[in-house]
């Protein structure tokens, strides 16, 4: 599954860090950063969760 993020809808929740945090970081300014545009396995089912948690649509998991 391939992941991206659009930083600009980022509203620095934090969400995506706390479900999937080997998949997403935030940087100093608590902007989303995409760490594996690629994932599988338990890193995808984490991913997804992230991806519907995000108040602010910012997230994309494509299969």
């Amino acid at each position: 599954m391939r992941i991206s993020a659009d930083r600009e809808l980022c509203i620095q929740a934090g969400n995506c860090v706390m479900v999937a945090g080997e998949v997403f970081d935030q940087d100093d300014e608590g902007i989303v950063v995409v760490l594996a545009e690629q994932v599988s396995g338990v890193e995808a089912e984490h991913a997804r969760e992230a991806v519907k948690l995000c108040p602010a649509s910012a997230l994309l998991a494509e299969d």
